[in-house]
């Protein structure tokens, strides 16, 4: 985006972002660009240090204890094995980045560092690679594997790779140098990784006086490169502002008796307090509209709560934060796939796991929601199994609990018509045990992707109709974060446009809204069929309106509808993104009195079918070729005609990770209105 278009479209954001949160950006900016942070750390550091030399300060836990390891074995079973292998691979200088393949372990740059200002907003690219490659080896993710592991087997290598490798951290990024120092996010992440492992590792022969001594230094340092620019997470107020305050707060509990630790509580819980009660709605939705960053929110709250009561009992906890993280935790609840634990690629995939204490792969959100359930809801989830394991760490210990626990099952929080009509809205289907998600929003806060009505299909643990995810945030062109488009989510697009403007890289404006029309439940409380809208072209006098739909006999209806003034004839693209799975086409878009695109997959459980087309012949006037289809895989055109954007047919599960994907596309040409049916059929499992 050019300079030019960056003022144009300045007033327009300033109306809708409010002056206060511009305000405040602006100000960090401000003390970016005249140097003022740099100079204000630096004076820290020869203050810190005159500290440091007068008195030596004990580090301190912030868990009450750490779980049984005989119990702990047990509940995780032979999984145990997986989490003993990713531990050698540490070990052996390799690591998995966001719940990918084992990669060689970076933690610098092989360039001089500069002081951290020099990166800001500037260095995307680090080593040829998206910063946020570098930044989550220094978030220290890998340490708290082998702090498990090290927990688990007392193994002392797994202890002495963590020493070496932390010291060789340190040493290759002094304070305040360096890409690790420019976001005081991914320092506050690192305070918290080292709280916890550090408790474990003091078990360890290589624990030494002298090394406490050493990092109990580091953890001023980090704590004090958090408050100056704490105005850059105020003004974002997401989890950049939820970590920070997380950190300052750990870094309190670490040293209480530090001359710095009252100030690091007191704006740290501070924080916390205010960016719980600002960033979930009542009804447990996060602000940020992403279902890993809902996670990371739930495990910031597990963390917090955990050294709460353990370094800070006699300060009230407020009843309203914890009626919020409750409704958050019944808000993910919702969306977890009971066979495999994971959940709609929704919004923003950052990759982020900020305390991975589970054997678990990334993908399965079990670990955290089992663990908030049983913290917040006072329930025990079942099925139990190693995913209980973050329980054990950061949940309530079971012989201390005073309170009755009540089971519940994954799906069975409390009973379904009561919670049924608060998002998200999730449709069951009770013949075949498939279900879907309707993406129905009304932002308050900024959107991360143009999705609204967006349609997420699950069936037997597959994800039949999914979301293409994120991908990367900083990359060369088409990859900087462009899977946020409303061409690669599962709803229509009208004449090529996007339903809310793209105005920067994490920002759009003229937030497209949602509301429900109508819905309807089942015998036993389930949503079995809901219709929405959307007003996202609304600039142009088109509305969407979708139906969706579970039918008796185990098939799916998805009726979009578009409405507006006939006076001249629309382009309505429906995209439906559909595993990298074998596939047949029958094509019937030439027939006028009944015309349908047809494409079967072959999933691991037989064909599923999916047919799309005009679904009111009666009352449509057609043009010369009103209906036709497009296959495309991997940005490449592999069924119809026309040009192909190479961000299409692609899914990320993960950041850094995408994939190939069938996308098909059903354009139709006509006068308002317009009526689109899909009807997705399951193999019969009678």
């Amino acid at each position: 985006m050019t300079q030019l278009s960056r003022i144009k479209l300045a007033p327009k954001a300033l109306l809708q972002l409010g002056i206060r949160q511009l305000g405040l950006y602006a100000l960090y900016q401000l003390g970016i660009r005249t140097g003022h942070y740099r100079r204000l750390l630096n004076r820290k550091l020869i203050t810190l240090d005159r500290l440091s030399n007068a008195r030596q300060f004990d580090i301190q836990p912030c868990l009450s204890s750490l779980p049984d390891r005989v119990f702990l074995l047990e509940q995780i079973g032979e999984e145990v094995v997986h989490l003993y292998n990713e531990a050698d691979e540490i070990v052996n200088g390799f690591v998995r980045l966001f719940g990918g393949q084992p990669v060689p372990l970076v933690l610098s740059i092989s360039d001089k560092l500069e002081d951290w200002t020099r990166y800001e907003n500037k260095a995307t690219l680090i080593n040829n690679q998206d910063i946020k490659y570098l930044w989550e080896s220094g978030r220290l993710g890998w340490a708290c594997k082998l702090a498990m592991a090290y927990h688990l087997s007392k193994d002392e290598h797994y202890a002495e790779t963590y020493w070496h490798t932390i010291e060789r951290f340190l040493t290759s990024n002094p304070p305040y140098l360096g890409p690790h120092w420019s976001s005081a996010q991914e320092v506050a992440i690192r305070l918290v990784a080292l709280a916890y492992t550090l408790q474990v590792f003091a078990q360890s022969k290589y624990t030494t006086s002298d090394r406490l001594e050493s990092i109990a230094k580091t953890i001023v340092v980090h704590a004090e490169r958090i408050p100056p620019t704490l105005v850059y997470s105020r003004s974002q107020n997401n989890n950049h502002l939820i970590t920070e305050a997380l950190g300052l707060y750990t870094a309190s509990a670490l040293l209480p008796d530090h001359p710095l630790a009252h100030r690091w509580h007191t704006l740290g819980w501070r924080w916390l307090r205010y960016a719980f009660r600002t960033q979930i709605s009542t009804d447990g939705t996060y602000n940020q509209h992403s279902t890993n960053y809902h996670r990371l929110m739930l495990q910031a709250a597990l963390w917090m709560y955990a050294v709460h009561e353990n370094s800070f009992t006699n300060e009230p906890f407020p009843f309203e934060v914890i009626s919020l993280i409750e409704a958050s935790t019944r808000w993910i609840w919702k969306l977890i796939d009971p066979e495999t634990g994971r959940v709609p690629n929704l919004g923003h995939n950052d990759g982020a796991y900020i305390l991975p204490l589970t054997v678990c792969p990334y993908h399965d959100y079990r670990p955290v929601v089992h663990a908030a359930t049983r913290l917040f809801l006072h329930t025990q989830l079942t099925p139990k199994g190693p995913w209980d394991d973050m329980t054990a760490w950061l949940g309530p210990k079971l012989d201390q609990s005073t309170r009755e626990v009540g089971i519940a099952h994954l799906r069975q929080i409390q009973p379904m018509d009561e919670i049924s009509m608060l998002p998200p809205f999730v449709i069951q289907n009770l013949k075949n045990g498939s279900w879907a998600t309707l993406r129905v929003a009304v932002y308050h806060s900024r959107p991360a992707h143009a999705d609204q009505l967006h349609l997420d299909l699950w069936w037997r643990g597959l994800n039949l109709a999914q979301d293409a995810g994120t991908y990367l945030y900083n990359s060369t062109p088409p990859w900087e974060n462009s899977l946020t488009s409303t061409h690669v989510h599962n709803t229509v697009v009208v004449d090529g446009r996007e339903t809310m403007q793209r105005a920067g890289r994490f920002l759009y404006l003229d937030w497209a809204q949602a509301r429900i029309l109508s819905y309807q439940h089942s015998a036993d409380g389930n949503l079995e069929s809901l219709t929405a809208e959307h007003n996202g072209y609304r600039k142009f006098g088109v509305i969407h309106q979708r139906q969706v739909t579970a039918l008796a006999d185990g098939h799916w209806e998805i009726i979009d509808r578009l409405y507006g003034t006939p006076d001249h004839p629309h382009t309505a693209c429906l995209h439906w993104l559909l595993p990298d799975w074998s596939y047949e086409i029958k094509d019937s878009s030439k027939d006028i009195v009944n015309p349908v695109c047809e494409i079967r997959t072959h999933s691991p459980y037989g064909w599923i079918t999916l047919k799309a087309g005009i679904s009111s012949p009666g009352g449509f006037r057609p043009t010369s070729h009103p209906i036709a289809m497009k296959l495309i895989r991997a940005g490449t055109l592999l069924v119809g005609n026309g040009p192909v954007s190479p961000i299409t047919g692609w899914t990320a599960p993960t950041y850094g990770d995408k994939i190939p994907a069938l996308a098909c596309i059903i354009e139709i040409t006509n006068v308002l209105p317009i009526e689109i049916k899909s009807e997705w059929f399951l193999p019969n499992e009678s």
